[in-house]
């Protein structure tokens, strides 16, 4: 069994994974738009540049996101993308680089538990905690 991550966006779904890609490395191994799909015919025009499908490839490791059509968006609840890093200053790059324009709600510190930990969501309204190892 394998658990892949997919995260909903309203419209912002390819920004933030080239963004992701940016930030998190590996590549995208797809980013289909409504429009290029065989469902281009059942949704409106004004949805046809959203994503359909995305997936961000890092090592073995899949995230995948789409956009919701026009007004079916949700914001996250009760879930988190969790980072796990075994060194101290990577981890605390990754959450510099995803809070940028986004919310913090644990800024990165040492805990109890681990060198380095945080919580935020970021500019794309997706939830993270980034855990040092």
């Amino acid at each position: 069994m394998r658990i892949t991550p997919h995260l909903s966006f309203d419209g912002k779904c390819e920004e933030a994974f080239l963004e992701y890609q940016r930030i998190l490395g590996g590549k995208i191994a797809t980013m289909l738009k409504y429009g290029d799909s065989p469902m281009a015919k059942e949704v409106a025009p004004d949805s046809h540049n959203r994503i359909i499908h995305a997936t961000l490839q890092i090592n073995d490791f899949t995230l995948a996101g789409a956009d919701t059509l026009h007004g079916d968006y949700k914001k996250p609840q009760g879930v988190f993308v969790i980072l796990n890093f075994p060194e101290q200053l990577v981890a605390k790059k990754i959450f510099d680089s995803l809070s940028v324009g986004g919310e913090v709600y644990l800024p990165f510190e040492e805990t109890f538990w681990s060198a380095g930990y945080a919580i935020l969501v970021d500019r794309f309204g997706v939830p993270w905690k980034i855990n040092c190892d």
